[in-house]
């Protein structure tokens, strides 16, 4: 795609965009017969085909929605006419539209090309294909065009491999595509096999990891910027591939959809690449400990105690709460090996937070009022929500063990997503800055691109825009 400011041909192609309040005052200058059919509402199209060409109204809603809702009408709009679209210089008229505004419509434009397994043969990814858009200059049009790609590179990277059935997406294949990323970005790659994790002392790590055919893969990526004094953020994803449960093994009915078990170390890669093709003035430290949660004759039991990277002991109660036994060591490495300004985790962790929130929002957890608040803020900007849940110690009682310092889960059926937020505070080494986010339901979920559920790319949009704005 490219942006181009001028308007001085004739158009075979135009997308004409209008509120409800534009079209009202406007409708009259056009075909009776399109006002029957078009009012400007939110995801409305109408297709007029004429000798000149075809025109595409698209209808945004109330004149006061959001940037965000923009792009979610871009995206319905790119989703559901890939099959008439024209790779041509298209004509924008959208007089009212800001320089942001008109962003978050070409942001949506390419995030809407997305389809498993993604190629880019829509007509938007075509050389071919140019928007005229004459409001704004040619210099904040590359601007804008920049950030369009390298967010839908982002956030499609994290949707592909999180949608990636689970006989695709085995250890090594997905640390061999990591390593090629960092040589394309350039970025520092270390990882860990299950011989060093032993020698590091990654028990918590190593106990998920035992039970797999696959070798440890405890991975590090690191973005280092050339600006100096910048802020560092730690990001830990959880990276579990496949969770089977264990021992303590999930129900059938849906286990399929556990091939989605990584959506926390998918946002955090999306959020790398977006950085790095940006080249933001930020360091990012990223933590993805790699396994899956598989059934063996080595896997870990119920009633194993482990002992944890930082010296703690668990108890380990149910292998199916493996999430927490893994981000508890990728974060206890971070804090004691690398200085962060800021130290936030990502995991789909809990069936209670799906409970709680359906997919409306993540449940967030933290120390740190500044942080909690940045993150609400840009939850909110971003349509990527989360809402602040209790850290209160009356629930630290419900993970103390007889046999161990910790155990990994509450014997009671309520508040586990704060539970699981309680144990993994125990691991951050008193972090000023960090932030829990539980995304279980709402990285994985109903979209417009297929039948079933399907990876939203939670989490992208989200710390893109939080690490890009406030460092």
């Amino acid at each position: 795609m490219k942006l181009i400011n001028k308007k001085n041909k004739n158009y075979t192609q135009v997308f004409h965009i209008f509120t409800e309040e534009d079209w009202a005052k406007t409708s009259k200058n056009f075909n009776k017969n399109i006002s029957t059919f078009f009012t400007g509402k939110k995801h409305e199209i109408f297709v007029n085909a004429h000798e000149e060409g075809i025109t595409y109204f698209i209808g945004l809603g109330k004149s006061t929605l959001q940037n965000f809702e923009i792009q979610q009408v871009a995206i319905k709009f790119s989703q559901t006419q890939k099959g008439k679209l024209q790779a041509a210089p298209t004509l924008v008229l959208a007089d009212f539209m800001t320089e942001k505004q008109f962003e978050e419509f070409t942001k949506g434009l390419l995030i809407g090309t997305y389809n498993y397994p993604f190629e880019k043969n829509h007509a938007f990814w075509s050389t071919k294909f140019e928007l005229h858009f004459e409001n704004l200059s040619q210099k904040k049009l590359d601007n804008i065009n920049q950030k369009a790609e390298a967010l839908s590179n982002g956030q499609i990277a994290c949707q592909e491999w999180l949608n990636k059935p689970a006989n695709l997406k085995k250890p090594d294949t997905l640390s061999l595509h990591l390593k090629n990323l960092a040589k394309k970005y350039d970025l520092k790659y270390t990882s860990f096999n299950r011989k060093k994790c032993e020698e590091l002392g990654l028990g918590a790590y190593l106990s998920v990891n035992q039970g797999s055919a696959y070798d440890a893969a405890f991975t590090i990526l690191e973005y280092k910027t050339t600006v100096k004094n910048a802020k560092t953020f730690g990001l830990v994803g959880k990276c579990v591939l496949f969770d089977t449960g264990g021992i303590s093994l999930k129900n059938p009915d849906n286990m399929h959809y556990m091939k989605s078990d990584m959506g926390g170390a998918t946002a955090v890669l999306g959020t790398l690449i977006y950085a790095a093709e940006m080249q933001l003035p930020v360091n990012i430290v990223a933590i993805l400990p790699i396994t899956d949660n598989a059934i063996s004759e080595n896997a870990f039991l119920p009633s194993d105690v482990i002992t944890a990277y930082n010296g703690k002991t668990i108890e380990v109660l149910n292998t199916d709460a493996e999430g927490r036994m893994i981000l508890a060591d990728g974060l206890s490495y971070m804090a004691k090996n690398f200085k962060t300004d800021f130290l936030i985790d990502l995991a789909t962790l809990t069936g209670s937070s799906v409970r709680m929130f359906g997919d409306t929002c993540g449940a967030m957890f933290s120390n740190n009022e500044e942080l909690k608040n940045l993150l609400i803020k840009t939850g909110d900007k971003t349509n990527q929500r989360l809402w602040n849940l209790p850290l209160w110690d009356v629930w630290k009682d419900d993970i103390q063990s007889d046999v161990a310092d910790l155990k990994n889960i509450s014997m009671k059926p309520i508040g586990d997503c704060i539970v699981a937020a309680k144990f993994l505070e125990e691991f951050i080494e008193n972090h000023p800055k960090w932030a829990h986010l539980d995304i279980a339901g709402v990285a994985f979920g109903n979209v417009g691109y297929a039948k079933e559920k399907a990876a939203t790319g939670f989490g992208v949009q989200l710390l893109a825009d939080l690490i890009e704005n406030y460092h």
